[in-house]
């Protein structure tokens, strides 16, 4: 069984040697593999000094990074962690144990931090909690810690994975991917660690928080069309009714429709109400012929098996 360690890494020189060795020694039978996304301290020295396999991505974004790794690498079972030192390479063994055993497709090292004030800032669990419970509403299930970017993937999940982010939205489409095509899918809780000393978070709080929002409605009108504009629908129908109503009373009063331009909008409203749900219509055919399209071929990919029994 091939086992494949993917580390996507900017600006990481104090932290990449330690995390690149502590995989190598949790994990001796696995390959380390660090895709830099074009930093510009000693990043790369750093990861090759410790061992690793190192790869570079020139376009900026984790999103872009994942793409290539998924792309590039070729193994039965993949663990992905960031390079910053804050996950626990001792819970490597048991995330992929749980992924085979349990023939899983995706495991999600949800985080129970050491130090919480320290590890896990309060606008980033607050935001967590929020956005994950967008996620469940919206598509009917989800995790605990959606964010979480320590996650191990089967062969038959990696190549079948579309991947359109660019950013931080790459773990909410990582999510919403197994979501939609039903995949088996485990967590299992994993410590989570204060940065190692000269190494800064990338992600902003705000910024990227309504960059992954605005993306889970943007993957709501691509897997779930006909909810999506349903609801446009129904909105547009309900103003356009509140536009028509005065017109409709002073009608029945009085046979007269003095407020024609009033009465010319809200038909151009009730007009768009339908075309917005015929679109949801054709467009949900078009989704579940992707869908169909997707999951044939995520069945010509085996199910990851171990060969021998892991030797702890």
């Amino acid at each position: 069984m091939r086992t494949a360690v993917i580390l996507p890494c900017y600006n990481e020189e104090s932290a990449i040697f330690e995390v690149v060795h502590s995989f190598k020694t949790a994990l001796p039978e696995a390959s380390i593999h660090v895709f830099d996304n074009n930093s510009n301290d000693n990043t790369i020295s750093e990861a090759k000094r410790a061992g690793a396999i190192v790869s570079t991505v020139n376009r900026r974004g984790k999103g872009n990074v994942v793409r290539r790794m998924f792309a590039d690498i070729d193994a039965d079972v993949y663990l992905m962690a960031d390079g910053d030192g804050t996950y626990d390479s001792h819970s490597a063994g048991k995330l992929i144990d749980t992924l085979i055993e349990g023939n899983y497709d995706m495991v999600v090292g949800s985080r129970e931090p050491v130090q919480e004030e320290l590890a896990y800032r309060r606008g980033h669990v607050l935001g967590n909690k929020v956005l994950t419970g967008i996620v469940r509403f919206i598509f009917g299930a989800g995790f605990t810690d959606m964010l979480s970017g320590y996650r191990v993937f089967s062969r038959r999940f990696v190549k079948t994975f579309p991947a359109f982010s660019e950013g931080f939205e790459i773990e909410t489409e990582l999510t919403i991917h197994a979501l939609r095509l039903g995949l088996p899918y485990a967590e299992v809780a994993t410590t989570y660690s204060e940065r190692i000393e000269g190494s800064t978070s990338k992600l902003s709080t705000y910024k990227d928080g309504f960059r992954i929002l605005f993306f889970i409605f943007f993957l709501f009108k691509e897997y779930r069309p006909f909810p999506f504009f349903s609801l446009i629908s129904a909105g547009l129908a309900l103003l356009s009714i509140a536009i028509a109503f005065p017109v409709f009373i002073h009608f029945f009063e009085t046979g007269l429709v003095p407020r024609v331009p009033t009465a010319i909008l809200s038909m151009g409203i009730m007009i768009s109400a339908l075309l917005a749900l015929v679109s949801g219509i054709v467009l949900d055919s078009v989704s579940r012929g992707r869908r169909e399209h997707l999951q044939l071929h995520y069945l010509r990919h085996q199910p990851v098996k171990r060969k021998t029994p892991r030797v702890e």
